[in-house]
C-alpha cells in the first residue's frame, strides 16, 4: 500500500515538474516569434500540416455532418422540428465540433510526426549538432512548426465546417425529405457571427497549445528509439486531453461574454 501510494506521489511530480519545465520551455520561445522568423522553413511546415492532414479534415467533416442529421433528425421529427435541424448541425460544427474534431486529427496526423521528428534529432544529437553552429534550434526547429499549425489549422476548420454542412444539407434533404427552403432560411434567420468566429478562435488556441506540446516532447526526448516512441504517445495524449480542457474553458468564456 505505502508502496503504490509512494509511487502515485512521485507520478504527481514528475508530471508537475513536466509541467514547469513545458511553461518554461515557452517563455523562452516568446521572443522567437518576433525576430528572425523562417519563412521558408514556415512555408514548408504549413504545406506538411496543412496539406497532409486536409485530407483526414476532408473525410471526419463530410462523415460528421451526416451522422448528426441522422441523429438529430430522429429526435428533431417526434416534435415536427425537422427544420432546425440545419441551423443546429450549422452551430455545433461551427463551434464545436469543428475546431475539436479538426484538433484531433492534426494531433493524429501532423502533432505525432512533430513528435517524432525532433525526438529523432535529439536522441541523435542533430539537435546538438545544430548549437554546436552557434544557432539557435528552437528558432530553426520549433517556432515554424508552431507558426504553421496555428496558421493551418483555422483554415483546416473551415473545411471542416464547409464539408460537414454540405454533407448535412444533402442527407436532410434528398434523404430524410427536409424542404431545402425552409433548411436554409431557418440557418440564415438565426445565424450571428459569433457562431463562426468563435470556432475560428478556438482553432487557432488549439494549434497553438497541440504545436507547443508536440515540439516539446520531441524535443526533450532521450533514451533512444523507445525514448521516442514514449515522447510521441505523451504528445498525442497530453495534446488531446489539452484540447478537451481549453475547450470547455473556452466556452465558458464565450457563454459569459454572450457568444
Amino acid at each position: 500500500m505505502f508502496y503504490t501510494i509512494g509511487k502515485n506521489i512521485l507520478s504527481f511530480k514528475s508530471l508537475i515538474d513536466v509541467f514547469g519545465a513545458f511553461i518554461v520551455f515557452q517563455i523562452q520561445l516568446f521572443p522567437l516569434f518576433f525576430k528572425n522568423l523562417r519563412f521558408k522553413l514556415i512555408f514548408k511546415e504549413i504545406t506538411i500540416i496543412g496539406i497532409g492532414t486536409a485530407g483526414v479534415i476532408i473525410l471526419t467533416g463530410f462523415f460528421t455532418g451526416m451522422v448528426m442529421v441522422i441523429q438529430l433528425y430522429s429526435g428533431f421529427h417526434q416534435f415536427g422540428i425537422d427544420a432546425f435541424i440545419g441551423y443546429t448541425v450549422f452551430i455545433s460544427i461551427a463551434k464545436e465540433l469543428g475546431p475539436v474534431f479538426g484538433a484531433l486529427m492534426l494531433i493524429s496526423r501532423a502533432v505525432s510526426s512533430m513528435a517524432a521528428e525532433l525526438g529523432t534529432m535529439r536522441v541523435t544529437e542533430q539537435i546538438d549538432a545544430i548549437e554546436t553552429l552557434a544557432l539557435d534550434s528552437k528558432e530553426i526547429l520549433v517556432v515554424p512548426k508552431i507558426i504553421a499549425t496555428i496558421i493551418s489549422l483555422p483554415i483546416l476548420v473551415i473545411f471542416f465546417d464547409f464539408i460537414g454542412n454540405i454533407s448535412a444539407y444533402t442527407i436532410s434533404t434528398y434523404m430524410l425529405g427536409v424542404n431545402p427552403i425552409t433548411y436554409q432560411n431557418i440557418i440564415m434567420q438565426n445565424l450571428v457571427y459569433s457562431d463562426i468566429y468563435s470556432g475560428i478562435i478556438k482553432a487557432v488556441i488549439f494549434g497553438y497549445i497541440v504545436s507547443s506540446i508536440g515540439t516539446y516532447m520531441g524535443y526533450i526526448a532521450s533514451g533512444g528509439a523507445k525514448g521516442v516512441g514514449i515522447a510521441t504517445t505523451k504528445a498525442v495524449v497530453f495534446s488531446a486531453v489539452a484540447v478537451f480542457m481549453f475547450n470547455y474553458l473556452i466556452s465558458s468564456v464565450f457563454l459569459m461574454i454572450g457568444w
